[in-house]
């Protein structure tokens, strides 16, 4: 078991530089992008709830955008460089059927956002209809990701939870 593990929810980040660290999330519609300099052996990763708003004049990017920035600046202050920065993008899931595209807006941000800034994402897991549980070690930019399998399934108005079955899936 690691010895520093922290956990963040909606609208927080953290970043780190020690090899034992690991921060971990819960994801359905949130995304989570987890950014490390491999060359500094530094990173961080944040917790979107909404990477877009609806503001008085229309659609608004404003909170994704200062989500991300704080979250690079933070690395910046450990060491990083801005060019150095590589990405891995989580979430965006679509978890209700019939609501909001949240997740999908929340997903397209990410996506375009690292595009814009020049950062590559060197590996994805983004959509799907099922949670997500991250593991990401900062200083290297590995992850560990499980998939949850207990999504609820309605079959003549009774709901029923399919078998569980693990899916881990570990990106370097």
């Amino acid at each position: 078991m690691p010895s520093q593990r922290w956990h963040i929810t909606q609208g927080e980040r953290a970043v780190g530089k020690d090899p034992e660290q690991v921060i971990s999330t819960i994801l359905g519609s949130c995304v989570s992008c987890c950014l490390w300099d491999p060359l500094a052996g530094v990173g961080g990763m944040n917790h979107m709830l909404l990477t877009i708003t609806n503001a008085d004049s229309g659609m608004c990017n404003l909170t994704g955008i200062n989500a991300m920035e704080l979250l690079i600046n933070d690395i910046l202050k450990l060491g990083g460089k801005r060019e150095r920065l590589r990405a891995k993008a989580f979430g965006g899931a679509r978890m209700v059927a019939g609501l909001s595209e949240i997740g999908r807006l929340n997903r397209d941000f990410t996506m375009d956002y690292l595009q814009k800034e020049g950062i590559p994402c060197e590996s994805r897991s983004l959509g799907g209809v099922s949670a997500r549980h991250l593991m990401f070690w900062p200083a290297t930019g590995r992850v560990v990701q499980k998939i949850s399998s207990e999504m609820p399934v309605e079959t003549r108005g009774e709901i029923q939870r399919p078998p569980a079955a693990g899916n881990d899936l570990e990106l370097f």
